[in-house]
């Protein structure tokens, strides 16, 4: 079996919660640290899919990675080779495919409800947390639902949380493979930025943490079911 390759584009925003799925399944994958220099492969020939997570910069940035990346995700699609992004990895994916990012009206930042959409596609992806969930947010900017892509989650903050292509290809704004962890390490650093934000959808440090228990384990669950599906599409 093909490894499925995972791209992190800062040190704090790994994979979390996906390789969890991967590893009960007994999927092999490969993490690429383009945070750490390590380049972006050429073609997608040698993974079962690729993942993207998030990050703190902007798709139009002048970063070396973010063209060769986009090309890598337009050959992967070209290719049916399944394509996951997730926040960044979703807006990337979003531009690759003729779609443009932009500011979002609000920052969002911390637990917040999606709408699951009634179409057949949203029922796919996310059927079993209809019709709402409470997905964590992290983001300044949003995308675009790009020619060919279908809007599957949406909430009051941000009208695009998610967009599908067919069966194999799905990119989230929200971020769903969150673990305590990460949050942990995410709210120490963005302490300062959250403090200053006059958003109404950024939560509070203490808010965020002490809804942890309550709402990771079910995002997870949420989570989960939303990887197995896109594993299914998995190249051998």
């Amino acid at each position: 079996m093909k490894p499925v390759a995972i791209f992190r584009h800062s040190e704090t925003e790994g994979p979390g919660s996906f390789v969890a799925s991967l590893d009960r399944r007994g999927i092999p994958w490969r993490l690429i640290k383009l945070d750490a220099g390590e380049p972006v492969p050429e073609t997608p020939d040698e993974f079962g899919g690729l993942v993207f997570m998030g990050g703190p910069m902007s798709v139009n940035d002048d970063l070396p990675w973010i063209d060769p990346v986009l090309n890598l995700i337009r050959s992967a699609v070209n290719a049916d080779v399944p394509v996951l992004g997730h926040c960044l990895g979703g807006q990337l994916m979003s531009k690759a495919l003729g779609g443009k990012v932009g500011r979002n009206p609000v920052k969002e930042i911390g637990w917040g409800k999606v709408e699951v959409l009634p179409n057949s596609r949203a029922q796919y992806w996310f059927g079993h947390a209809a019709p709402t969930f409470d997905s964590f947010h992290w983001h300044g900017e949003t995308f675009a639902i790009p020619p060919g892509g279908e809007r599957i989650l949406a909430n009051q903050f941000c009208e695009n949380q998610a967009f599908g292509i067919g069966d194999k290809h799905l990119a989230m704004q929200c971020h769903i493979e969150m673990t305590a962890e990460m949050i942990d390490v995410w709210c120490e650093s963005g302490a300062s930025s959250i403090a200053r934000s006059k958003s109404p959808a950024v939560q509070p440090v203490p808010v965020i943490k002490a809804e942890v228990g309550t709402k990771l384990p079910a995002l997870n669950q949420v989570a989960d079911g939303v990887y197995a599906q896109w594993i299914k599409g998995l190249k051998g």
